[in-house]
């Protein structure tokens, strides 16, 4: 098991009319594609996107997910996502996520996502290498 040290990786957007709800504040749903973008960014930011691990014969499903909400967001409100890996073992990965208010910093979502690593016909596999390299 490794517990990841490196950056911390920020997004930020504005909340789309869509991702609200009836009350008109974000979606409780809404929030894992929120994850969704920072761990993606996250991955494009080190060399990686889904579609470049998906050719090399690698999937990376979602395997758990843990959100808490502190409090909320409007549509047009600006947001910050702070990504970073948790922890990082051979066959699994945990991606932390802070949703910030970018004006203030008050921190109003948190959770996480764990993943596997598995092949194309879904069994469970290690990491590709370079992978390993760059997460060490």
């Amino acid at each position: 098991m490794t517990k990841n040290r490196q950056k911390i990786l920020e997004t930020e957007f504005h909340v789309r009319y869509a991702e609200t709800d009836a009350m008109g504040v974000v979606h409780h749903a809404t929030y894992l594609i929120y994850f969704e973008e920072g761990r993606s960014q996250y991955m494009r930011d080190h060399g990686f996107d889904f579609s470049s691990i998906e050719k090399e014969g690698f999937r990376f499903p979602v395997t758990e997910v843990g959100v808490r909400y502190i409090g909320s967001f409007r549509y047009g409100d600006k947001v910050k996502i702070q990504t970073k890996i948790e922890e990082n073992r051979s066959r699994s990965v945990t991606f932390a996520y802070d949703v910030l208010n970018p004006g203030t910093g008050e921190r109003l979502v948190s959770g996480f996502t764990k993943h596997i690593w598995t092949d194309s016909e879904g069994n469970v596999t290690r990491m590709p290498q370079k992978w390993l390299e760059l997460s060490l």
